[in-house]
């Protein structure tokens, strides 16, 4: 059994769905190895084996929609810890952005299985991603270094250009050098960071490291997904023609 893995792992290494995904798809019937239904948890598959999804799977991803918010500081962006607000509470139809184009129409069915595509800081705002498409939130995170993440960073302390080339290569965080950042100046207090896979607070702890003091950040666009005039606390769907 060396040479086989499981199906739902397979399914998700192949950027099918996601696990969560994969395994309801497997139970429902909706997924074929080699031309035969395989319906049972725990299966396992060559890696030369062909998966597809049934045409009812594919249906179901069809349904499955984004949610773009700008994120206030103040709310967390996973599961909701002590005295912080969960964001996904902001999606309600009050708060969409009356610029939404998508088409789509809001349903209470929108919110089920919503999950977060990538974190953003609790007192950090801008651009956060709430998805139920498995697809999009397992690129976003467990590819993330495929997408570049722009930041607009406010600071106090005089940014210098030996400060700017330091932010830009050589610092290193929990022992481990960091990979080269796009860091440039907007104004005396404002930077622009550009990177990828960033890991925790890693643009507050940069800063630190060269003796700036950050008092904001903010998330302005994922890979070719913008923020754009999104207004704080409001948010709009993923068109269908939109792509990270």
């Amino acid at each position: 059994m060396t040479d086989t893995i499981r199906l739902s792992k397979r399914m998700t290494e192949l950027g099918l769905c996601s696990r969560r995904e994969a395994d309801e798809f497997i139970e429902m019937g909706l997924v074929k190895v080699d031309g035969v239904v395989v319906n049972v948890l725990g299966s396992r598959v060559r890696p030369e084996q062909t998966i597809e999804l049934t045409r009812q799977a594919m249906a179901l991803q069809a349904e499955r929609v984004t949610f773009l918010l700008n994120k206030p500081v103040g709310y967390g962006s996973g599961p909701s810890e002590a005295g912080e607000r969960p964001a996904w509470q902001l999606i309600k139809p009050e708060t969409r952005s009356p610029r939404d184009r998508s088409g789509y129409t809001f349903l209470k069915k929108h919110l089920n299985y919503l999950a977060p595509a990538g974190k953003l800081d609790v007192d950090s705002s801008g651009l956060l991603v709430l998805t139920q498409d498995g697809r999009i939130a397992r690129a976003l995170m467990a590819k993330a270094a495929d997408f570049e993440q722009e930041f607009l960073v406010w600071v106090e302390g005089e940014v210098s250009e030996a400060m700017l080339e330091q932010l830009r290569h050589g610092l290193s965080l929990d022992g481990e050098a960091l990979k080269p950042v796009k860091v440039s100046r907007q104004s005396d207090s404002q930077l622009r960071f550009v990177l990828r896979d960033p890991v925790r607070r890693q643009i507050r702890r940069m800063a630190e490291l060269v003796g700036l003091r950050v008092t904001a950040v903010k998330r302005i666009r994922i890979g070719r997904i913008a923020l754009g005039d999104l207004e704080q606390g409001q948010w709009r769907y993923l068109a269908e023609h939109e792509r990270f």
